[in-house]
Parts: structure tokens; C-alpha cells; sequence
């Protein structure tokens, strides 16, 4: 009996188990039927939306091709109108002297023959009258009139090379391409941004430029935000936890026309974005707090971050924003642009314990010490780069034994490599700046 219920619960176990996989393979199976009906919608989409662009572009064509059509034809004929009366105009005018001389040869006529065959007392004195008459017309005088070679002859000098020319650049205008030459491949987290990169897909397509657009998914339309060669882009202003749609397409070398836009796919970041501290007299933010601008207030110190909002293993980015002149604040060796463990309300400068900083003049400090090594000076456009990782000392490190941080300092095309090390675990670290003259205006992301 104990081996048959034994047996009996080793094929109820082995019937569960493929209850599971058949459940498990239903599932596979439901969700590649899904897959399959994705692809079918995008082909039956994009069908759709490329149709509708065709029969626009084809019946903008014609259009057009009508109406320049209508207005050469006017202009052929209005051509035509003004050879005629020009050529004619002369024409009338010989005419209207030729019925002249008739009426008056006319006239002279019935002068003369009443001359010749009237009254005898009469007759000397009329044709002495019509001698001198005739005489005085020149009857031998008579107007030129144009021979038939020397008057124009119109007529319209139309050949069928126009329609060859059409007829063969029709048949090559459009195509229709089952896969876009570029599409997007990646995309990377950043507080409040997000970096898409994209790729090309087609080897025998040569791009110029890259067009990047994106949208909110609750939006309708989409909206430029980089045109350029390169592959990657930080898109900021995003909010987080929010869907995004981005596409992108590309401009071939040498042409002016886009190529088909990319499978439109979502990114979103999960990130905070970064912000300055609001409040700080000598300090004025923009409305994002993502800028901050050094104002003519007499007052100094350290604007912080508004939260440690820099993660160790991410890039953090300071940029010098042109504000709206060509050159940035009068430099101070006390002007700083750096991260730190904590906030210390009333210094002037991030030099000091605690903090790793760069100098506007390029001078890398490490807790209040300047390296041997330095980096270019900061200017107008300079972008900065923070990236930290972090090195463990030893088994007790993360209970307040020594902890190093790797830290890459960047700055037009040089980087400081050096290992910060601190007392305590600290992998969210505050930023700051500290800027003694007015001018300076600095974005972070």
C-alpha cells in the first residue's frame, strides 16, 4: 500500500510538473502569438501611414505640375498675342493708307471722267482743275506692301523630349523601403535625461546628418531635438518615470531628402533630475534649477546641489552656458566646480576637506590639496565630467573603515585620473560651484 501511494504521489508530482510546462509553454506560445500580431499591426501601420503619404506627395506633385504647367502655357500664349499684334500692327497701317489712296483714286476717277465728258463752255476749265489734282497726287507713287517671306509665320516648336525627360524621372522619383537605414539602439539613464544612441543599419547607405525626435507619450506630435553627425545625444528636460517615444532618420551624403524614420521605441529615466539649491543670495536659477548663473550680488559662497543626487558609477556634467556674451566671469583661484560628501554652509570656496574639485584656471584639488596634474581652464562652452567608482579597502570598509573612490576627471579631451579616499561609505555625494565675479553660467546634468 505505502508503495502504491507513493508511486500515486510520484505521478501526481510528475503530472504537476507538466501541468507547469504546459502552462509555461502556453504562455511562450501566447506571447509569440502576441509578438506575431505586433509585427502584423506594424506592417499593416506603417502600410497605411506610407500610403497615405504617397497619394499626398503624388497629388501635391500634380498639383503643382498642373499649375506650372497652366502657367507656361499662358505665357506661350500671351507670346503669341503680342508677335501678332506686333507684326500686324504695321500691316493696318499700310492697309488703311492703301483704302486711302483708293477712295482718292476713286474720286479722281469721277473727277476726270466728268472733266471729259461734260459741257463744251465748261470742259477747259474742269480738265485744267483735274490735271493739276492728278498731277499733285503722284499717281505714280504707290505704298511697299511686305512679301509673304518677310512677315512672320508662327507656329509652336514643341518635341516629346520634355515627356522623355518626365517619363524617366517619374519612374525614378519615390521608393519605398521595407527597413530604415538607421535605428535607435540604446538607451542610457541620466538624472532627468536620457542618452539615445542609434546606429546604422544598412551598409550601402552613407549618412550626412542624423535627425533625432521625440515625444511625450501623451503627445500627438513629435519634435526635433538634435540634428548632426553624431550617433548619441543627451535628451534633457525629461521628466522621470515617464514614457517617451523617440525615432530617429538620416540625411544620405550628398542629398537633401530624409531617409524613412526608424521603429519608433520608448525610454524613460527613473532618475531624479539634478538641481541646484534655490535661495542663495549671489546665485539666480532657471525655472528647471538646472542652471545657475553668478549675479552681480556682493554676496559669495558655495551654491550646493539640492539633494546628493550624484550616484557614484554615473557621469555627472557641468557645462559653461554662454549668457548671452562671448566671454565668461573674471576668474578667481577660489572658483570651483566639484562634488563632496556633505554641505558646509559658509565657505567660499570647494577646496577643502571632503570635496574634489576643478579650478576655473584647469587645477585639480583633492580634499583641499592641488594635484601636480591639471586640466585645461575653464571657458565660454567648456564642458567638465565627473565619473566615480567605487574601490573597497579592506573587510570593514563600508562600517567607517577607509573607502576610495576612483575618480575620471574630464575636460576638452584631458582627464586626471586619481583615488579619493574617505572615512566613511559615500556613494551619493552633493555638487557644487563657487564663482567670485558675476558672468559665469553653468548647466548641469
Amino acid at each position: 500500500a505505502m508503495e502504491a501511494e507513493a508511486e500515486v504521489r510520484l505521478l501526481l508530482q510528475e503530472a504537476q510538473e507538466s501541468i507547469e510546462a504546459a502552462r509555461s509553454y502556453r504562455r511562450e506560445l501566447e506571447q509569440r502569438l502576441q509578438g506575431l500580431q505586433q509585427a502584423r499591426e506594424q506592417i499593416r501601420e506603417t502600410a497605411t501611414l506610407t500610403r497615405e503619404v504617397l497619394e499626398q506627395h503624388f497629388s501635391d506633385l500634380k498639383g503643382t505640375l498642373k499649375k506650372l504647367l497652366d502657367e507656361r502655357l499662358i505665357s506661350l500664349l500671351q507670346e503669341v498675342d503680342t508677335i501678332e499684334q506686333e507684326s500686324i500692327k504695321p500691316l493696318d497701317e499700310c492697309q488703311k493708307l492703301i483704302e486711302h489712296g483708293v477712295t482718292t483714286a476713286n474720286d479722281l476717277l469721277r473727277e476726270g471722267e466728268s472733266a471729259v465728258h461734260g459741257d463744251v463752255g465748261q470742259q477747259n476749265e474742269k480738265l485744267c482743275s483735274f490735271t493739276k489734282k492728278a498731277l499733285h497726287i503722284q499717281l505714280d507713287s504707290l505704298p511697299e506692301v511686305p512679301s509673304l517671306v518677310d512677315v512672320p509665320c508662327l507656329s509652336a516648336q514643341l518635341d516629346d523630349c520634355l515627356l522623355t525627360i518626365l517619363k524617366n524621372e517619374i519612374f525614378r522619383h519615390g521608393t519605398v523601403a521595407s527597413r530604415p537605414p538607421v535605428q535607435l539602439e540604446e538607451f542610457v539613464e541620466k538624472p532627468g535625461g536620457i542618452l539615445v544612441r542609434w546606429c546604422k543599419v544598412d551598409d550601402d547607405f552613407t549618412p550626412q546628418d542624423y535627425r533625432l525626435q521625440y515625444r511625450k507619450s501623451t503627445a500627438s506630435h513629435f519634435e526635433d531635438v538634435y540634428v548632426g553627425s553624431e550617433t548619441e545625444f543627451i535628451v534633457l528636460h525629461i521628466d522621470p518615470n515617464t514614457d517617451y517615444q523617440f525615432r530617429v532618420c538620416a540625411r544620405g551624403d550628398g542629398r537633401q531628402e530624409w531617409s524613412p524614420w526608424s521603429i519608433p521605441q520608448i525610454g524613460q529615466t527613473t532618475l531624479a533630475p539634478h538641481e541646484w539649491t534655490a535661495g542663495l543670495e549671489g546665485y539666480s536659477l532657471s525655472s528647471r534649477r538646472n542652471i545657475a548663473l553668478r549675479n552681480d550680488s556682493q554676496s559669495c559662497g558655495v551654491l550646493y546641489s539640492k539633494a546628493p543626487t550624484y550616484v557614484c558609477g554615473q557621469t555627472l556634467t557641468f557645462r559653461q552656458v554662454l549668457p548671452g556674451i562671448e566671454t565668461v566671469g573674471q576668474p578667481d583661484r577660489r572658483d570651483s566646480l566639484g562634488v563632496c560628501v556633505e554641505q558646509q554652509n559658509g565657505s567660499d570656496s570647494l577646496q577643502r576637506d571632503k570635496a574634489v574639485c576643478v579650478s576655473t584656471n584647469g587645477a585639480v584639488f583633492v580634499n583641499g590639496k592641488e594635484m601636480t596634474n591639471q586640466l585645461p581652464a575653464v571657458t565660454s562652452g567648456s564642458t567638465v565630467t565627473f565619473d566615480m567608482e567605487v574601490v573597497q579597502l579592506g573587510p570593514s570598509s563600508s562600517e567607517g573603515g577607509n573607502f576610495k573612490l576612483r575618480v575620471t576627471i574630464s575636460s576638452n579631451n584631458r582627464e586626471v585620473v586619481f583615488d579619493w579616499v574617505l572615512d566613511q561609505c559615500c556613494v551619493s555625494l552633493y555638487f557644487g560651484c563657487s564663482f567670485s565675479y558675476p558672468g559665469w553660467k553653468v548647466l548641469v546634468f
